[in-house]
């Protein structure tokens, strides 16, 4: 019988480990997978990962909070997408600048957090997380809000339906006004981009029971 390589049988173990959730009887755990978006991976301990950074408020822009790991991952996977679709245009990188103030933000607030899990975090990881929300923003910002045109006529309309209301006085300055329904079209043409990108790629999530 012929003897298999040493680099084959490690592959085939590494491979097996990857994409079992429980080990069979032999073998050891090396890592799980939680996704895959066009052949892109996505392991579980990226999700834990980005679970921890909610839990610890160090995500720029987001409080802190506890989130499961099913949306943990849904979060991956948009920012997946996205990142994907950066290739796809052959965008560059973000702003070096503005990548070493957010890690320092990310560091900062992890040095902070009581939770174990950040103890297991490094300055790598959050460098990572500082670079895709960046990019994320930058092309969301760039590529798909940018067509957004809030009119006079809508801000006179809004600011009409306000005054009716009885809104306070903060409420009905054009200023104000204009960057609600900014900020709600935004929300609106981003969800039905990202909703029109998952429906032409091939997502496939590995089951989580009981996470």
């Amino acid at each position: 019988m012929k003897r298999f390589p040493v680099i084959l049988i490690t592959a085939v173990l590494l491979t097996l480990a990857a994409t079992c959730r429980a080990a069979p009887p032999g073998y050891r755990l090396m890592e799980a997978t939680a996704a895959s978006v066009n052949g892109e991976v996505i392991f579980l301990s990226d999700v834990s990962r980005e679970a921890c950074f909610y839990r610890c408020g160090a995500v720029p822009g987001q409080p802190a909070s506890e989130i499961p790991l099913p949306e943990a991952r849904r979060k991956l996977v948009s920012d997946a997408l996205v990142l994907q679709e950066r290739v796809k245009l052959g965008l560059g990188a973000v702003d070096n600048a503005a990548l070493a103030a957010m890690t320092a933000v990310i560091e900062s607030g992890m040095k902070k957090c009581l939770s174990p899990c950040a103890a297991a975090d490094s300055g790598e990881a959050a460098r990572g997380l500082a670079t895709r929300r960046l990019m994320v923003r930058e092309f969301l910002e760039k590529n798909v809000a940018v067509f957004i045109n809030v009119t006079d006529e809508d801000v006179r309309k809004e600011m009409d339906v306000r005054s009716r209301a009885g809104a306070p006085e903060s409420e009905l300055s054009e200023a104000k006004i204009r960057s609600d329904l900014f900020a709600e079209e935004a929300a609106a043409e981003i969800r039905n981009w990202f909703s029109r990108a998952a429906s032409k790629s091939r997502i496939v999530l590995s089951p989580m029971a009981g996470q």
